[in-house]
């Protein structure tokens, strides 16, 4: 296993080497996991994509992408934080596979596990991916991002025009499995009607959570 270290917080960020990988980070007492840089869509107000990829003075890129066990030593003991939320400036759900097991392992422990997520993993892994979600996640946050098709396609630039009908599905199947379900989108983004969105997240039975443009985390 790589040496990795333990949860860091933003003044101890300034002192580490360049090429140190932040897997696990801390922000209003909750632990969150960054597993990968990847992503399915190209959101056009991500900061990845102004090159500084910082969140709350945490630098999210990862040059290699962590293992189960380096992702468990990262977090140390899980019941130091209120929540433990996977969620970086890359989508977790392409890596479902250590996804489930850190999830898993963290469940085990008795810690409060959350994932913020595209909602495209069913539409990416070609089945309803939910039903495992559901066994080992206790909230999901999912990122509408916009009321209609025409809006989320100018903003986040799905690869695959049926991206908006998916998530919308998503929502749906994720609500039937996890009792906690959010919609987010940002308020400041050009044509985002958020009362509309709101809407949406009512229609579908589920929260709703407003973000503030060019603020992350």
């Amino acid at each position: 296993m790589k040496n990795i270290p333990d949860v860091l917080t933003p003044e101890e960020m300034v002192s580490q080497p360049v090429d140190r990988d932040v897997i696990a980070y801390t922000l209003h007492g909750n632990c969150y996991l960054n597993i990968t840089s990847r992503c399915t869509l190209r959101c056009a107000f991500c900061p990845k994509f102004n090159k500084s990829w910082e969140v709350q003075g945490y630098l999210l890129k990862l040059h290699q992408e962590p293992s189960a066990d380096e992702v468990m030593h990262a977090i140390g003991d899980p019941a130091r934080y209120r929540e433990i939320v996977f969620c970086g400036l890359g989508e977790p759900t392409l890596r479902l596979p250590v996804l489930l097991e850190v999830a898993a392992s963290l469940k085990r422990a008795g810690a409060r596990v959350r994932l913020n997520t595209d909602g495209l993993a069913n539409l990416r892994e070609e089945r309803d991916v939910t039903p495992e979600l559901g066994r080992v996640i206790d909230a999901i946050s999912i990122s509408l991002n916009a009321q209609n098709e025409t809006v989320y396609d100018r903003h986040c630039r799905p690869p695959q025009p049926s991206a908006y009908s998916e998530l919308l599905e998503f929502v749906l199947r994720a609500r039937d499995q996890i009792a906690d379900v959010t919609l987010t989108a940002i308020d400041g983004l050009d044509g985002v009607d958020i009362n509309a969105c709101e809407d949406l997240a009512k229609r579908f039975n589920v929260k709703f959570r407003r973000r503030v443009m060019d603020q992350v985390g």
